[in-house]
């Protein structure tokens, strides 16, 4: 096995090491003793007794008499044949285990840590160091040599440790970027719905505004239309008013007249009536007498003269204005719409 050339190939020189030291059954450090097989490939004895156990179960229970066995190294499958003494038979490899152990006295400095290497269920004793891809599980080597997971494809546990950690980071950079831009988004709605709500009381101040001033326009017509009723009132009222003075006046004349005219018809001889007149009865008192019995002529007002048709005022065409009353966003909009949609014709 080239160190050298491993080591020398990665800027890290202890990582490369440890990569060179990995066994590539349990794909974890090679443990004593190490056994150097025919092709040059390096085990550690354990798992290469689990290999030779695995391609020969019975060799144990063939008596007294033992014979040699064969296996093919797990990294080039080259086809290594075994003396009767089996796996103990193979050459220990004591570079690597020297190596191992300068490497375990550089890296004492790091303490394992409780639990962290938890242990096979199925082999009490087998921490678990595999991944198997297949079944997406975590295993240990035993069951990849002869146990459940055996057929199935396998990676070191670190290199799916280290896949899915930087996904997993990857996946919670994207989350947090994600958070990022939902917060923005909500900060866009939030002020999106401050300007809501200010937009909406200041279009509610400027349409209280508007119907203040067509309120007190409305107002000011009113008080307009009744100076003018009131005017006109005024002019009839005086004017039947002259009228009720004369003719109380007549009335008054006429009463008095008619008392003169009493005492008059009271003298029973026409000679005395002529030649004895009550002296507050001159003649033409008389001729006044016989005057106002024919009739006053008073001036007399029409028929309907006080009527007030003439100042009555329709509003039905105001009350269906307000009643159609709308907001005119909309119409805009049509025509803003329209115009679009006869450029996109032209």
């Amino acid at each position: 096995m080239d160190f050298q050339a491993g080591i020398l190939r990665d800027g890290n020189p202890m990582e490369s090491l440890e990569k060179q030291l990995i066994c590539p059954i349990c794909l974890e450090m090679f443990s004593k003793p190490v056994v150097i097989l025919p092709c040059q490939h390096n085990l550690c004895r354990k798992c290469a007794n689990d290999v030779f156990q695995a391609a020969n179960p019975y060799w144990q229970s063939r008596g007294s008499v033992i014979s040699g066995g064969r296996f093919r190294c797990p990294s080039c499958r080259h086809e290594v044949l075994l003396d009767r003494h089996g796996v103990y038979g193979l050459q220990r490899n004591l570079l690597v285990e020297n190596i191992i152990d300068i490497y375990k006295q550089e890296c004492s400095s790091r303490p394992l840590k409780k639990g962290e290497h938890p242990m096979c269920k199925e082999h009490e004793d087998e921490r678990i160091n595999i991944y198997c891809i297949t079944c997406e599980v975590p295993t240990c080597s035993m069951c990849k040599v002869f146990g459940a997971h055996k057929d199935c494809e396998v990676a070191p546990l670190q290199t799916i440790f280290q896949g899915q950690k930087t996904e997993l980071n990857n996946c919670i950079s994207m989350l947090v970027a994600g958070n990022d831009r939902i917060q923005t988004i909500i900060s866009q709605l939030e002020d999106s719905c401050q300007s809501t709500e200010e937009n909406s009381e200041a279009a509610k101040r400027e349409l209280c505004a508007r119907f203040d001033t067509l309120a007190a326009l409305l107002e000011e017509k009113k008080s307009e239309l009744l100076q003018r009723i009131t005017c006109e009132q005024r002019h009839k009222t005086g004017f039947v008013q002259g009228l009720i003075r004369q003719y109380k006046e007549q009335l008054e004349k006429s009463s008095r007249l008619v008392e003169t005219a009493v005492q008059a018809m009271e003298e029973t001889g026409g000679a005395a009536f002529l030649m004895v007149r009550p002296p507050n009865l001159p003649a033409r008192a008389l001729m006044g007498i016989v005057e106002a019995s024919k009739g006053g002529r008073l001036e007399k007002i029409e028929q309907g003269y006080e009527s007030m048709d003439a100042f009555s005022v329709s509003l039905e065409h105001l009350a269906e204005a307000v009643r159609t009353l709308d907001f005119d966003s909309a119409e805009e909009d049509e025509e803003y719409f329209d115009g679009e949609e006869e450029e996109v014709e032209e």
